[in-house]
């Protein structure tokens, strides 16, 4: 069942959710446990970002024992690449925490063995516990991550090929869409799911449909993000426009 939180705007709703995850690590930090994240890219989380920089900076919140790991990366795009998610991370969070590099984690658009990579990232999450909390956004196709349509419940770790809705969203980072990578590297609907908490973040009107559509339709891997009906402590983030059709 998925949870909805409505918020009046993005900077609450960033508040909200950065104030759960600063809860976490202090309460896994007092027991000697790191706090593992899964972490999102794009416009979307950027608010929640800035939030957590603030609360490191004027707050002193400690993210030493913070493990991180991204749900994607774009084929092809190494990390000074300026639209590479790990150039994004670095310059957008990272660089601003007290974070150790080796806690963090993205998949290796570059890698020679894509195939591999992926198999060593999930065994990377399964061997510091799993995932604590993942963030998420959702794209206007219903994916969660670079989980396009049609993918399944079981899936994991992989390379997937970009949907052309996906594409032209996200050229507006790139200035043309013949700049955008035609394939990723995601983390899978099965890796997502077996997270203890999903936080998935809307706003706006332009996600109002496929918000109703990952709520009330029947799940299915015609919208990825429908699977989320299935995970036990999953709450929606939303503004008044966003949930407009629910």
């Amino acid at each position: 069942m998925i949870a909805t939180r409505l918020h009046p705007d993005k900077q609450t709703a960033a508040q909200a959710i950065a104030r759960e995850i600063a809860d976490l690590i202090e309460i896994r930090s007092k027991s000697g446990k790191p706090t593992v994240l899964g972490l999102a890219t794009g416009s979307t989380p950027l608010p929640l970002y800035a939030e957590l920089i603030r609360l490191h900076r004027e707050e002193k919140l400690s993210f030493s024992s913070v493990i991180t790991f991204n749900l994607d990366e774009y084929e092809g795009l190494g990390a000074t690449h300026p639209q590479s998610y790990r150039f994004f991370m670095e310059e957008n969070l990272f660089r601003h925490l007290d974070i150790p590099a080796a806690n963090i984690h993205i998949p290796d658009g570059l890698s020679k063995d894509l195939a591999k990579n992926c198999t060593d990232y999930e065994a990377a999450i399964r061997a510091v516990g799993g995932i604590d909390l993942q963030i998420l956004g959702i794209g206007r196709t219903g994916h969660i991550g670079f989980n396009e349509p049609p993918s399944a419940v079981d899936t994991r770790t992989r390379w997937v090929h970009l949907d052309e809705v996906t594409r032209r969203d996200n050229s507006a980072f790139f200035g043309d869409i013949a700049l955008v990578p035609h394939g990723a590297l995601t983390m899978g609907v099965a890796t997502i799911l077996e997270a203890r908490r999903v936080e998935l973040i809307a706003f706006g009107e332009a996600k109002a449909d496929v918000i109703r559509r990952a709520i009330q339709e029947t799940p299915s891997a015609h919208c990825p993000a429908t699977w989320l009906q299935k995970h036990p402590h999953c709450t929606f983030h939303l503004d008044a426009a966003a949930a407009k059709a629910l």
